[in-house]
C-alpha cells in the first residue's frame, strides 16, 4: 500500500504528465490543421478532433465534410469508421450530430405554420415549391396529427420556385395556400405583399448548410435529410425528449 507521502507526491506528477499530454494532443490537431489545409491549399478546416481509433484524426471541413487522417496528415480517409465492437458507424453517428441544430435560434416567424390536432410535436422543414420530394412529403404530413409544421419557404430550383413562394407567403391564409400545392396540386394565386423573408430563407438556409429539399428538423435539433414516409418520421418524433 502507498504511504500517505508516496500518494501526495504523485497527484503533483500525474497533473503535470496529464498537462503534457493535453499539450501534446492540442500541438498535433494544430498540426493535423495545418498539414490538411496546406494540401487543400486553402483554410477549409473547421475542426479537428483525435479518435480513439488507430490514432486517426477526425478533420471537419467548412463544407460539412468528415475525413480522416493521421498525426503527419501522411493519407487521407474519406469513409466510415465502423467500430467492429458494437457495429455502430462512428462516422455517420458524428455527421448526424455535426448536422444538428439548436432548434430555438430558427426564427420561426419566418415560415409557413400549420397545426394538425393539438400540435404538440413539432417539427420545421425547408422546402421548395417546386420540389418532388417536398410534395410527397406533404401527403405524408397530411396523414399526422398532433403536430406543428413549420415550414421554411425555400425555393432554390428556379424562378418559378421563388414567385409560387412569394404567392404563398402573401396569401390570406399561408398554411392553406401550402397545403393546396403539394398535397392537391392547386396553384397559388398570385399575391402581392413584402416578400423579402423568402430572401432570407435562402440565406438562413445556407447558413444551415442546407443544399436539399425537403429537409427537417426535430425540435432536439435533428436534421433529416430528404423525404422519409409518415411512419418513420413517426418513430423518429417518439425519440424526441419532450
Amino acid at each position: 500500500m502507498q504511504s500517505l507521502f508516496m500518494r501526495s507526491a504523485l497527484k503533483p506528477l500525474s497533473l503535470a504528465l496529464a498537462l503534457v499530454i493535453s499539450a501534446a494532443a492540442q500541438a498535433s490537431e494544430a498540426d493535423v490543421k495545418k498539414g490538411m489545409e496546406a494540401f487543400i491549399g486553402a483554410p477549409a478546416v473547421e475542426s479537428v478532433t483525435r479518435t480513439e481509433y488507430g490514432g486517426l484524426y477526425e478533420v471537419v471541413l467548412k463544407n460539412g465534410q468528415l475525413v480522416y487522417t493521421d498525426a503527419k496528415t501522411s493519407f487521407i480517409i474519406d469513409g466510415n469508421v465502423i467500430d467492429t465492437a458494437t457495429r455502430r458507424d462512428v462516422t455517420q453517428a458524428r455527421l448526424t450530430q455535426l448536422a444538428a441544430i439548436d432548434f430555438s435560434t430558427l426564427p420561426l416567424e419566418q415560415a409557413v405554420k400549420v397545426v394538425k390536432g393539438k400540435g404538440t410535436r413539432v417539427i420545421a422543414t425547408f422546402e421548395d415549391p417546386n420540389c418532388g420530394y417536398c410534395k410527397r412529403l406533404g401527403k405524408e404530413l397530411a396523414q399526422m396529427d398532433d403536430i406543428t409544421i413549420y415550414t421554411f419557404l425555400y425555393p432554390i430550383l428556379s424562378e418559378d420556385s421563388a414567385i409560387k413562394s412569394n404567392n404563398i407567403w402573401c396569401a390570406k391564409d399561408q398554411g392553406d395556400a401550402w397545403t393546396s400545392w403539394v398535397v392537391d396540386g392547386k396553384e397559388p394565386a398570385k399575391a402581392d405583399c413584402d416578400a423579402a423573408v423568402v430572401a432570407r430563407n435562402v440565406e438562413l438556409g445556407q447558413s444551415l448548410r442546407i443544399s436539399g429539399t425537403p429537409t427537417i428538423f426535430l425540435a432536439d435539433g435533428t436534421r433529416i435529410g430528404g423525404y422519409v414516409p409518415a411512419a418513420e418520421l413517426e418513430k423518429a418524433l417518439a425519440k424526441v425528449k419532450r
